[in-house]
């Protein structure tokens, strides 16, 4: 005994010496023998490990939540909640979010002419549920070349190309919120009113990494048109010729956008001020879903409830539904693109 004693004390002595040589210290330092120290520390890593496992699995959905899910009106689908709030309580574990509230979006279901609830908050701490309108890309039908343009009801095209005007399902963060001025029109009392539209930036990861580069967020679904240029030396949004935008406002809550996430105007100044603390935005569907159901739409097998979701009102609706990824539709795009614009045109002129 005495032998094996000394030998494991030596071995344990050499083993020491040779991790204090590397790592600068021994993390299990003390007097224990080696072997103990050694059986101490794969038990410690196991712990650390179960606790990251469990750490890293989502919670319970909370029985008030469950009672909002389903593919009914003003309803969520289950697989849209579940994505987006693994995604939030990942975000939320990393550090990078703590808003107590995420959204969510199902582009497979019908706008309804902007009655079509789809887009979702979730604030669980306070238990609040809301389903409001949002529109979809509107793609684009570059004549003689590509067609992926989309009705105002339902989406069937989706990717993620510059300058494609298309919805890219997957994972976004919220960041900053920029506010700018759009000109003057004339509201429904026949008053002059101002423009100023909030444009909250997306930033993604995977098939949605390229957000930022396609200027892809969330912002009212109004604009206006038929603009030109009145003499308005004293407003503040006056260019240096004395000289404002003026247009006729047009809300298109009802339509498509260019891409981004496009709300009505009463809920964009309810949800816009809620993400000034960076958040989590869910769109679905993603590529690999769409891909699916069109494999099997395509081989005339009936989705069932192991299939990939798509709404059903939509799926009835529309044709083949297809992904365009950027490395495919970007060198199209690029043949077809409009020529570029001239240099910077003069400040407008107006007259009084």
């Amino acid at each position: 005994m005495g032998k094996v004693a000394r030998s494991i004390s030596s071995m344990a002595a050499r083993r020491s010496s040779g991790l204090n040589a590397r790592c600068g210290g021994d993390p299990l330092r003390s007097g224990l023998p080696f072997l103990w120290r050694f059986a101490l520390g794969v038990t410690i890593t196991a712990w650390l490990a179960a606790g990251a496992f469990a750490a890293e699995q989502p919670s319970e959905i909370p029985a008030w939540l469950k009672s909002h899910v389903s593919e009914g009106e003003g309803q969520i689908a289950a697989v849209v909640l579940q994505r987006a709030r693994a995604l939030y309580l990942r975000k939320v574990a990393a550090g990078v979010v703590k808003n107590p509230c995420y959204f969510a979006m199902d582009a497979t279901r019908p706008s309804d002419g902007g009655s079509g609830k789809r887009f979702y908050e979730v604030c669980e701490a306070d238990r609040s549920f809301r389903a409001m309108s949002a529109g979809h890309g509107s793609g684009r039908n570059i004549k003689g070349a590509v067609n992926f343009a989309n009705g105002k009801e339902c989406a069937k095209n989706f990717g993620n190309a510059l300058d494609s005007n298309l919805t890219t399902g997957g994972a976004y963060v919220t960041a900053e919120t920029k506010t700018s001025f759009k000109g003057y029109f004339r509201n429904a009392a026949k008053q002059e009113a101002i423009l100023m539209r909030s444009f909250v930036q997306f930033d993604g990861e995977g098939e949605t990494a390229n957000a930022r580069e396609r200027a892809i967020g969330g912002h009212p679904a109004v604009v206006l048109k038929a603009i030109h240029y009145r003499s308005m030396a004293r407003s503040p949004y006056a260019n240096v010729n004395g000289c404002v935008p003026v247009g006729t406002l047009v809300d298109y809550a009802s339509g498509r956008s260019n891409g981004c996430t496009s709300w009505s105007r009463s809920d964009a100044e309810r949800i816009t001020p809620k993400l000034e603390e960076p958040t989590t935005v869910y769109i679905y569907p993603e590529s690999q879903d769409i891909k699916a159901v069109a494999q099997a739409v395509s081989a005339r097998r009936s989705l069932s409830s192991s299939s990939p979701y798509w709404n059903a009102f939509c799926l009835r609706q529309i044709g083949a539904r297809k992904f365009w990824a950027r490395e495919v539709l970007e060198p199209i795009l690029a043949r077809y693109r409009r020529a570029p614009e001239p240099a910077a045109s003069p400040v407008p002129t107006c007259t009084p």
